[in-house]
């Protein structure tokens, strides 16, 4: 098996390099054999990247320990999902998966029938063949997955404690998705720099993709928070971690192209501006992958360190300077005819909004590299903590949040300022009932009664459409509200799916700024029978006790929750030691509401005296963040998924392509 998969692995190389010689060369001349020819071979590298895969992936699940990859992550008393979920659990694991993702959708690309596919797709062919090079090149020499050790052991070292968690399966798979996803817009937009057709064309094609990997990118993200929330056991679930900011950045600077997109797509302007996003977001998410291999940067997610970090940093520079040397090359060609933008707009309200998320993309990558820099110029690392991120990207985030509403309202192409404030006027005296509520309930901190008032206000806007396009139908048709209300989504499922989104956004705000501004933290030493107090609830310690599990031995505690002089439950926290003497690992208990989340780490214990020191938190509101991203995952399914037009169209031209070329 590991026979098979170094060979695949490297037949994968002179895969690709003929993928990119033969779809360069028929693009240049014109020769549909040749382009069919570079179709062919991506197809071929698909098939042998995921033979690659699959052979270290059976080589973890049956545990050959003669490979070093397998010795290092994966041992004998290991579960079958953690076996396989030690695939991405390394470096070398992390690298072919992201090879292996990169040659599947290069493959489905490639094949896809599309307007305007016979001038793009060699270009974008060849693009995506040129990233996969790399990552192919990177695996056949430093980072081999299949490199044999000159003794096989026994057994392996076993997982990664922190990594022995369900979400675990999930978060890196969203992340990787979304981080290779977004190689697709960024091969589109080279070819449309390279064939010199850079009108909207090359956004239709990619808006489905673009989608596609923000949504896999913004579920990676919060999988990763919630991973952090449950496993490291520190109350929270955003430290500001610099690798925690590599995922963040490009999703700020793809969610900005998504929306200026909207705006060339209707209206022909900020074609450089797109352009330039769509490789600002590629160039983030190598950078985001030269973060966890540089070993400049500590982190609870980051791999070891090696040679991989100036590599990928060289990658990088070598992308940014050819990609932006051909928008530069490409300028003339991408200048609008289109009038200029109208102050008042829907349009100028996405100019500032983009321009929003590019500096809190700025402020991001500053704050994390700016430790090394210091170094790097004075000897002395300054650190860059939450207090500064927090400072400085909560007014940008609460000024997004107020375009929202703002841009909702506003109308396309030119407004006035009069006929904007009077759609707004209704969603602002709303606000303040709302406002009135907060007051009551005991929101007293100013800071996030202006977060809460913003929500408020863009929630009173974003129900506004949705009431004046439901009322429209039901005159129209004489429909009843609810179906009227389903079919306006049904019919409208961009502009209205989009909406959820934002809602889901503001859901999310809302966790945030309550939770973090109302969080209750103790710290308490408790024997059986001791009771403490921490907001409506009261802990009683019921006791302790151990049980032996495979691999490992678990110390754990009960305590029963009370609220009001009524039992609600039992909380069970445990610490996990593992036999291979791998670092201990604290098993949070959580019992979590709409209303707070209770939350307990056991810090340590004295087992002759039958003490336990308990870390509890109270957090206010901290689960609306999940619901808010359940939300966004469904109103972003719901702005993908095509009509039943759409449908018939896509089946009538791909039967026209096929009588044209078959």
């Amino acid at each position: 098996m590991g026979v098979l998969g170094r060979w695949s692995l490297l037949l994968s190389l002179v895969s690709i390099v003929y993928m990119i010689a033969a779809s360069a060369y028929g693009a240049r001349r014109g020769s549909r054999a040749w382009i069919a020819s570079g179709r062919r071979a991506a197809l071929a590298t698909a098939g042998l990247t995921t033979l690659a895969s699959l052979s270290l992936i059976g080589l973890l699940v049956t545990g050959d320990f003669r490979y070093e990859y397998v010795a290092n992550y994966t041992s004998r008393d290991l579960g079958l999902l953690y076996r396989i979920a030690a695939f991405w659990g390394g470096n070398q694991g992390s690298l072919l998966l992201w090879l292996w993702v990169l040659t599947l959708y290069t493959a489905v690309v490639t094949y896809a029938r599309y307007e305007g596919r016979e001038q793009f797709q060699p270009y974008v062919t060849a693009t995506l063949g040129a990233v996969a090079l790399f990552f192919s090149a990177v695996l056949n020499t430093v980072s081999q997955p299949f490199r044999l050790l000159p003794a096989a052991g026994v057994d392996g070292a076993g997982l990664n404690p922190l990594l022995q968690n369900p979400g675990m399966t999930i978060h890196p798979l969203t992340l990787y998705l979304g981080y290779i996803g977004f190689s697709i817009p960024f091969a589109y937009g080279i070819a449309a720099l390279l064939t010199g057709r850079a009108d909207a064309v090359w956004l239709r094609v990619t808006r489905r993709w673009s989608m596609v990997a923000w949504l896999f990118l913004s579920m990676g993200i919060l999988y990763g928070a919630r991973w952090a929330y449950e496993v490291l056991g520190w109350g929270g679930y955003w430290s500001w971690d610099p690798v925690e900011n590599a995922s963040l950045m490009p999703w700020l600077t793809a969610t900005a192209f998504i929306h200026s997109s909207i705006v060339q797509e209707r209206k022909g302007t900020l074609k450089v501006w797109n352009v330039a996003l769509v490789i600002l977001t590629f160039v983030l998410t190598i950078f985001g992958t030269f973060l966890t291999r540089s070993g400049i940067f500590w982190s609870v997610h980051a791999f070891s360190n090696g040679p991989l970090g100036a590599i990928f940093l060289a990658f990088v520079g070598i992308v940014l300077v050819a990609s932006f040397g051909l928008l530069a090359w490409r300028w003339p060609l991408l200048k609008s005819t289109a009038a200029p933008v109208a102050p008042v707009s829907k349009e100028s309200t996405f100019v500032l909004n983009n321009v929003l998320f590019v500096s809190m993309a700025f402020a991001v990558f500053w704050g994390t590299v700016f430790p090394v820099i210091s170094q790097a110029a004075t000897g002395r690392q300054m650190v860059v903590g939450p207090p500064f991120f927090n400072t400085v990207m909560a007014p940008l985030a609460m000024a997004v949040v107020l375009l929202m509403g703002i841009g909702t309202a506003a109308a396309w192409r030119r407004s006035s300022l009069r006929r904007t404030a009077a759609a707004l006027m209704t969603p602002f005296f709303l606000t303040f009932p709302a406002v009135a509520v907060f007051i009551a309930v005991g929101i007293r901190d100013v800071a996030v009664l202006a977060a809460l008032s913003s929500v408020a206000f863009v929630l009173a806007v974003t129900a506004r459409e949705f009431w004046l396009g439901t009322t429209a139908r039901m005159r129209l048709t004489g429909e009843t509200a609810p179906v009227a209300l389903i079919r306006l989504v049904a019919q409208q499922r961009r502009r209205y799916g989009g909406y959820l989104v934002h809602v889901a956004v503001l859901l999310i705000v809302m966790g945030i700024a309550v939770s973090g501004a109302y969080g209750i933290q103790k710290q308490v030493v408790m024997k059986p029978g001791d009771v403490v107090s921490i907001g409506p609830y009261q802990l009683v310690l019921l006791g302790s006790s151990t049980r032996e599990e495979p691999g490992r031995t678990v110390v754990y505690s009960q305590l029963l929750v009370q609220k009001n002089e009524r039992s609600i439950g039992i909380l069970q926290p445990e610490d996990w030691y593992f036999l291979n003497g791998a670092q201990p690992a604290a098993q949070v208990a959580i019992r979590s509401t709409p209303i707070d989340d209770l939350y307990v780490v056991m810090s340590g214990m004295d087992a002759t005296k039958g003490k336990v020191l308990f870390e509890i938190h109270l957090n206010p509101m901290l689960s609306w963040i999940w619901y808010g991203g359940y939300l966004l995952v469904a109103g972003t399914l719901i702005s993908l998924w095509p009509s039943r037009e759409a449908f018939r169209e896509a089946a009538a031209k791909a039967a026209r392509e096929v009588e044209v070329h078959p």
